[in-house]
């Protein structure tokens, strides 16, 4: 075989490989009258194939001062999330700043940008989500949603918000299971937690 045609062998296999994906995430954040809570589904899938079913894609932050949600690889989200509390701690738990310088290294970072997830973080004063391409967004009526089912967990929560006294923890455990009802990525193995 020659050179060419070998790069292009290894350029189709590449190129199959890659489009292999893996989905699998709802993450829904409610930050309403002081309160934040912030909700994970456990699905991971890969291709038509559930490859885990309790996965855990929320976690405490800064002396469980703040609670972060991640969609997307579990290896770039760990690293991003490691990241991002280094962050923190730099800023003294100012949360808007950290975010805020950790949005900019992770889009100029050459290595960093190349991570592959989204990001919802919050505590009592703020719910933000960000992403690789520098997005820091706060969301309207303190809702936000992120992953495969999050459109749907975001519409869901906030017909609830609306039209219910839930707590912010009811809204979003009941968010994630309206969404495991729509979206095949989506399961209720759901974690939550609250600030």
């Amino acid at each position: 075989m020659r050179t060419r045609e070998r790069q292009r062998a290894a350029r189709g296999w590449k190129g199959r490989l890659m489009a292999y994906e893996i989905h699998g995430t709802t993450i829904c954040a409610v930050k309403k009258d002081g309160k934040i809570a912030i909700a994970g589904d456990g699905q991971v899938t890969f291709e038509n194939t559930i490859m885990k079913s309790q996965a855990r894609k929320v976690r405490r932050l800064y002396d469980d001062k703040v609670l972060m949600g991640f969609a997307g690889s579990v290896a770039d989200a760990q690293a991003l999330s490691d990241k991002f509390e280094s962050k923190l701690r730099e800023a003294h738990g100012n949360l808007k700043r950290a975010v805020i310088e950790f949005a900019k290294e992770w889009r100029t970072d050459r290595i960093l940008r190349r991570l592959e997830a989204l990001m919802i973080i919050g505590n009592e004063e703020y719910l933000l989500v960000l992403s690789g391409s520098g997005e820091v967004i706060e969301p309207d009526e303190g809702i936000a949603a992120i992953g495969s089912g999050g459109p749907y967990a975001a519409a869901a929560a906030k017909a609830l918000a609306r039209n219910t006294d839930l707590s912010p923890r009811q809204i979003v455990e009941q968010a994630l299971n309206i969404a495991a009802e729509i979206c095949v990525y989506t399961n209720t193995n759901i974690t939550v937690d609250e600030l």
